[in-house]
């Protein structure tokens, strides 16, 4: 065995081989930079509770799974494939000899789901479990429920470095904890306050450049290589771009790490500098853990990541850029102590790293978890509550999970696996990909389903330099065919290609009843495939300017200048959800037709009876819906009449009483029926409560039966409001009423004068002289309400308003008689009223 250096790690192991053979479940702390990813499996393989069975660790990611697993056959003196293997979802070398397996975590659950007992299995290793991934975080459950179910002598060890470990070891069933105290070598960190890489520069550097002049600082002032951490692929090409373009010292190299590249790129960036040179690799949080970058000995920490955040509202997910936690900072800053002692600059204040969250928040809360209910139901588990989580799956995104999986006819309604749903969780792709391949194998589209899954489960193998990018699909699936010459601003990205075309063949093998098909694609082939993929993203154009809407109801836009803007219908493939409106940043056409034959079943058939306020009419349709799409409509030519008149009463209550043609009978007679409510004193009282609240509030009861074949604002003129009302009434109410509130006061004169009841007190106007011989003052309501008196002039304008007429013969009336006799000399003004002839004209009449 070739051993490394002493490690930090070494010193905890005896307490940890103790604590494995005592128990099944351990929990093990140790800093980064301890060793425990190549020391503790290796120093675990002589144990006798292994037997010959295998020791499997998890990695998150497929570069430190296969860098961990080269580091250990090294340590041994042999070839990768033999004691230790690794195994990812595109690349394995294990043989029979292997017996420590280091596999990305979610090829354990695919293991878990072909044999639960995890046969030849004697430990299942959790690395870096304090990122929190959700297949370790199902991985973990899974394997809990196994152990507690069928393989009693399963042993399972949590490793991590920032983890509260006291959570997971009570998960673990109160498992013991190991502790490693001390990191490999100490590190000082610089903040960006004491960096001053910001003075004299113009505001509108961005963080790729301000990053770049700190490296080519570090570089000037310390020694070794240099490790730097960067967001993505975009920020770390323009920083390269400029380290390049800056003077740098002589033999230095500047080398990208992501998980795209290829196996030869990544290994160049974590294999030893030559003699007599440097490197600076620019890196994503691939190199956070696991990963030793030999010679690295300065950290320069952007302190950004992207995380993909998840919307169980609208079925989306979005990058978005934020600030990792402290425990994510620390992990970067243990990278520049692994070899040596270290430096850490840090683009970010001290002030502002008191302030940032203290974990990584655990990607279960945050993420589409479509494939979880999959594999949970697979499992035979439909409420996730049944097994033990650090964090259970957040219920919102779970049940949209599960809508999902009903709509793929992956599970039932009670969330029991069907058979699709069973072959769907044998294919290491997402549930809707792996649907579309079944679904297109039976279509005869097998071929193309296989290439557009590659395409979309592997980064983007077109690099367009420039801002036009094609969004549509089809280029792609053409470009990995061979079938389409590219624009000169395009290239092909051989390495993303490579992955692309081993995934083919991946998913080709898990197919349970592959078949041949047609090697020709059709111009709509993969807008159909795509269809069955997304059905809640097939979308409808809402007109020009590549404006859509998606069958999920959401908005959604093509970038400028695309070809896909004239296709009626199209089928998004990746969108980012945006604020407003998603960006679609993949996407095929589809037909009429072919959305018509395949979703069928899916199309919705409604008749639509709604008031329409711009045509002010009844509007009755029959129509055809996908989701939030409409399909197709026409006018119903024989309407179903209650559906109508609900519409015409939904109509009247939006255009209020108003609309409705009142007379002044009309009104009237509302009037005096309130009126008689409020005073009739005869239980039970006859009158309807008409006030204008409540015939809005009760259309449907005393306006419904008028509006019969009626189905325009202009239709209810016809209506007669005075006969609609009076029919509330019964015959012997319609009689009390002409009693008990008269429409009129028959006075001296022999005037029939209209009786007002809008007024709190019902009033008459009426001229003096009408009233002369009246003794008392007239009254309703059976006597109980005087009327209230309008005397007027006989230019009928009011001279007097009193209830009490006795009182206004006798006190009144002298003073408003001088008045009217000077002003109306021709009329008569007896000084007696009581006896005084009554007249409607000018003088009466002579007896």
């Amino acid at each position: 065995m070739n051993r490394p250096a002493s490690l930090p790690i070494e010193t905890a192991l005896p307490d940890l081989r103790r604590a494995l053979t005592d128990h099944r479940n351990v929990v093990l702390q140790a800093p980064p930079g301890a060793g425990k990813s190549t020391g503790v499996p290796l120093a675990l393989l002589p144990e006798p509770w292994r037997g010959d069975a295998r020791i499997v660790m998890l990695e998150p990611r497929r570069l430190a799974a296969r860098a961990v697993a080269t580091r250990m056959a090294q340590t041994l003196g042999e070839p990768v494939g033999r004691t230790v293997g690794f195994r990812t979802r595109l690349e394995t070398k294990v043989t029979k000899d292997t017996r420590i397996e280091v596999v990305t975590e979610g090829i354990l659950t695919r293991w878990l789901q072909r044999d639960p007992t995890l046969e030849g299995v004697a430990l299942v290793i959790f690395d870096e479990f304090h990122e929190r991934s959700l297949n370790a975080d199902l991985g973990l459950a899974l394997c809990l429920d196994a152990q507690e179910t069928i393989r009693e002598d399963l042993r399972l060890l949590v490793m991590s470095a920032t983890l509260d470990g006291a959570a997971v070891a009570k998960l673990l069933g109160d498992a013991p904890i190991i502790t490693s105290e001390g990191r490999a070598f100490p590190v000082t960190t610089h903040y960006r306050e004491r960096l001053d890489v910001r003075s004299s520069r113009p505001q509108y550097e961005d963080m790729a450049q301000i990053l770049a002049r700190t490296i080519s600082r570090a570089i000037e002032d310390e020694p070794g290589d240099v490790l730097a951490f960067l967001p993505g692929q975009g920020e770390i090409r323009r920083a390269q771009r400029f380290l390049e373009e800056t003077s740098l010292p002589p033999g230095v190299r500047v080398l990208p790490l992501f998980g795209e590249l290829s196996p030869q790129e990544q290994d160049a960036a974590i294999q030893p500098s030559r003699s007599g040179e440097r490197k600076i690799v620019l890196a994503t949080n691939i190199a956070e853990t696991s990963l030793t970058i030999e010679g690295v000995r300065i950290v320069v920490d952007s302190g950004q990541e992207r995380r993909s955040r998840f919307d169980p509202v609208t079925g989306m997910g979005r990058l978005e850029l934020g600030s990792i936690s402290r425990a994510s900072a620390d992990q970067r800053r243990g990278r520049a102590g692994r070899v040596q002692a270290g430096v850490c600059y840090r683009l970010w204040s001290e002030v502002e790293h008191a302030a940032l969250p203290a974990q990584t928040a655990p990607e279960i809360v945050g993420a589409d978890l479509a494939p979880l209910a999959l594999e949970l139901a697979n499992w035979g588990i439909a409420d996730p509550s049944a097994l033990r989580w650090l964090d259970p799956p957040p219920s919102a995104t779970f049940a949209q999970a599960r809508d999902l999986l009903r709509s793929l006819d992956a599970i039932a309604a009670e969330g029991r696996v069907t058979e699709h749903g069973r072959a769907l969780a044998r294919m290491a792709t997402h549930p809707r990909l792996a649907h579309m391949i079944v679904r297109g194998a039976e279509l005869g589209l097998q071929t193309t389903a296989l290439q557009i899954a590659a395409v979309l489960g592997e980064r983007d193998f077109l690099r367009t330099q420039g801002q036009d990018r094609n969004v549509d699909l089809r280029f792609r699936v053409e470009a990995l065919r061979g079938e389409r010459s590219l624009p000169a601003n395009v290239f092909i990205d051989q390495g993303a290609k490579q992955r692309a075309l081993r995934s083919i063949d991946l998913l080709a093998r898990q197919l349970e009843k592959p078949r041949k098909d047609s090697s020709q694609l059709g111009d709509f082939d993969v807008g159909r495939l795509l269809a069955l993929a997304y059905p809640d993203r097939i979308a409808q154009s809402r007109g020009t300017g590549g404006r859509y809407l998606l069958s999920s109801g959401r908005g959604a836009q093509l970038p400028p200048a695309q070809s896909l803007s004239q296709a009626e219908f199209l089928v998004v493939a990746d969108l980012d959800a945006g604020d407003r409106e998603a960006m679609i940043r993949l996407a095929a056409p589809l037909t009429r037709e072919l959305l018509e034959a395949d979703f069928a079943s899916h199309i919705e058939h409604r008749e639509r009876f709604e008031w329409s306020s711009r045509e002010q009419s009844v509007a009755a349709q029959d129509e055809r819906w996908l989701g939030a799409l409409k399909l197709y409509e026409r006018r119903i030519d024989k309407p179903d009449p209650t559906r109508m008149l609900e519409a015409m009463l939904a109509g009247v209550r939006e255009l209020g009483l108003g609309a409705l043609p009142w007379t002044k009978t009309a009104r009237a007679l509302q009037t005096r029926l309130i009126f008689a409510k409020r005073f009739d004193e005869r239980a039970p009282a006859p009158w309807p409560d008409v006030s204008d609240a409540a015939l809005m509030e009760h259309l449907d009861e005393w306006l419904a039966p008028w509006l019969n074949d009626m189905s325009r604002r202009d239709h209810l003129a016809r209506l007669d409001l005075h006969d609609i009302l009076m029919s509330l009434l019964d015959w012997n109410a319609q009689q009390r009423l002409e009693t008990f509130a008269p429409t009129h006061l028959a006075v001296p004169s022999g005037s029939r004068i209209p009786i007002d009841y809008t007024e709190e007190s019902p009033t008459v106007a009426v001229r003096l002289q009408e009233v002369f011989g009246m003794h008392e003052t007239p009254t309703v309501a059976e006597g109980r309400v005087p009327l209230t008196l309008q005397l007027l002039s006989p230019a009928h304008r009011p001279v007097q308003v009193t209830r009490d007429l006795v009182s206004f013969w006798a006190r009144g009336y002298l003073d408003v008689k001088k008045e009217l006799k000077g002003r109306y000399p021709k009329h008569y003004w007896p000084d007696d009223p009581l006896t005084a002839q009554a007249t409607a004209r000018a003088k009466p009449r002579p007896r």
